[in-house]
């Protein structure tokens, strides 16, 4: 924030002395001042487009491309919960829990995945043979 500030400030201040009125100026300083206003609405417009909504926009897309992704095995966290994947359906997993019950979840709730060894994708297989 005080990065935001100090910048904000650096930036008034080279844009009071770009168009700082001399003698031979012809712009009124009500003019002066619209324009030093609407010069410091698009720094911030910019300022917010590159640290806040386009991190945000990637962080989205990388995601979705995870949970399109999933496969039998995987292991996945969703808020809180820890699980396996058995089933990959359109909407939604079915997971097996760690004592053996298993729960469909959304897969927007899905925050976190990690790709399952071999091992436990034909644990998945045995315990659904059903195809996804």
């Amino acid at each position: 924030m005080k990065k935001f500030i100090s910048t904000l400030f650096a930036f008034h201040v080279l844009s009071s002395s770009l168009f700082a009125a001399s003698e031979g100026d012809a712009m009124p300083s009500n003019e002066q001042g619209l324009m030093q206003t609407v010069i410091m609405i698009g720094i911030a417009l910019l300022f917010f487009y590159f640290i806040l909504w386009r991190p945000e926009q990637k962080r989205r897309k990388e995601a979705e491309a995870q949970r399109n992704s999933l496969k039998k095995g995987d292991r996945v966290t969703a808020m809180g919960i820890i699980g396996t994947v058995l089933r990959v359906q359109e909407q939604t997993v079915i997971l097996k829990m760690y004592d053996g019950s298993k729960i469909e979840m959304l897969k927007l709730a899905i925050s976190d995945v990690s790709p399952g060894t071999e091992e436990d994708r034909k644990k998945a297989e045995k315990e659904d043979p059903e195809k996804s």
